[in-house]
């Protein structure tokens, strides 16, 4: 029988294929798109600093670990860019059957735990959850402001798309970082367009 250690050091393992996921975002500097154990740690130090800014109370600790997860199913699945060209329903099917995959060579308490804040994430229904997505929005609009358009360049992002897909979930649940960032976002499109 596997020990307790042993489950959790595969999971630990199979979690670092995270750092080999390429993402659609480059970093704040263009100098290379970022992978997702990059962004998941960005995001968490993200919330670690913003958090004051949740239109709602949350809890900063379960938001982080929200964060921490919320991604690990693109060793599987793979990064699909809010702005790709990818069918949500088969991408939620993939998702979930990685969830049940990687969160399933855990112990059971842990195994059920980190589903349950993962499942909590997707859904996006509590204000912990929400604020987690939020910031998991807010993070790409940065980095490519920074890098000169990024990724919008790519897939061909205007003001309406980011409004419709982005702008949306930020604004649910911090929308004083949507506002600081609108100003910003008005300016760029000015600019780039």
């Amino acid at each position: 029988m596997t020990s307790r250690i042993e489950q959790q050091l595969a999971f630990l393992n199979e979690a670092d294929k995270l750092k080999s996921v390429t993402r659609g975002t480059t970093l704040n500097d263009g100098s290379r798109k970022e992978n997702s154990a990059e962004h998941s740690w960005h995001i968490s130090l993200y919330v670690l600093t913003l958090a004051e800014h949740a239109n709602r109370p949350i809890n900063v600790d379960r938001v982080i670990k929200m964060l921490l997860l919320h991604d690990i199913v693109e060793i599987d699945a793979g990064d699909n860019p809010i702005h790709g060209d990818h069918d949500p329903v088969e991408m939620e099917k993939v998702e979930k059957a990685a969830a049940d995959r990687i969160f399933g060579l855990l112990p059971k308490d842990q195994r059920d735990g980190f589903r349950a804040l993962w499942d909590e994430f997707e859904a996006a229904e509590t204000d912990d959850a929400i604020f987690a997505k939020s910031i998991d929005r807010v993070q790409p609009v940065i980095a490519n402001l920074e890098s000169g358009g990024g990724s919008w360049h790519e897939y061909d992002v205007d003001q309406e798309k980011l409004e419709r897909r982005v702008a949306v979930k930020v604004k649910r649940g911090a929308p004083a970082i949507w506002d600081v960032l609108k100003n910003r976002i008005d300016a760029w499109f000015e600019t780039n367009t």
